[in-house]
């Protein structure tokens, strides 16, 4: 049986992706990528979870996916960042963009661009470890407010 490929050497030998410094990204094109991968990274978790019907998939996604959300993660996760993914979520929460003039969308696109840095960086381990404590952290709140509720 022949050697599984590393997700790097799909993109190397197969798309012709060649290897960069993502370092020197600006945070709008981190951000770019980060919002797509985290998306994938949720779908893949909520479509293995159980087979609902796609649309039931999307409104959950958008809930864990939604900028409110993402400036949620990022003050959770921020205690336990190193110094350079600080640098990075900086970097994108920095960003002029149209809609960014409110602080929670300045934040979201902070926390997409960290996610997409350490995507582009190959740093799997740690990507998937900040996606797990934001999934958790999002669990997590909602069981407290379902609680208010009763």
């Amino acid at each position: 049986s022949k050697m599984e490929k590393s997700l790097d050497q799909y993109f190397t030998a197969i798309l012709g992706v060649e290897d960069s410094n993502p370092a020197e990204y600006s945070g709008l094109a981190l951000a770019y990528i980060g919002d797509s991968v985290f998306d994938l990274l949720v779908k893949t978790v909520l479509v293995s979870k159980d087979n609902k019907q796609a649309f039931k998939y999307h409104k959950e996604a958008i809930h864990i996916v939604n900028a409110e959300s993402q400036a949620g993660y990022i003050d959770l996760l921020e205690e336990k960042l190193t110094e350079q993914e600080m640098a990075i979520y900086k970097r994108g929460r920095n960003t002029k963009t149209k809609n960014a003039s409110v602080g929670q969308y300045r934040k979201a696109t902070g926390f997409e661009a960290l996610i997409g840095y350490l995507y582009l960086n190959k740093e799997y381990d740690r990507l998937f470890e900040l996606t797990r404590d934001c999934l958790e952290s999002k669990q997590l709140i909602e069981h407290l407010q379902s609680d208010d509720v009763d």
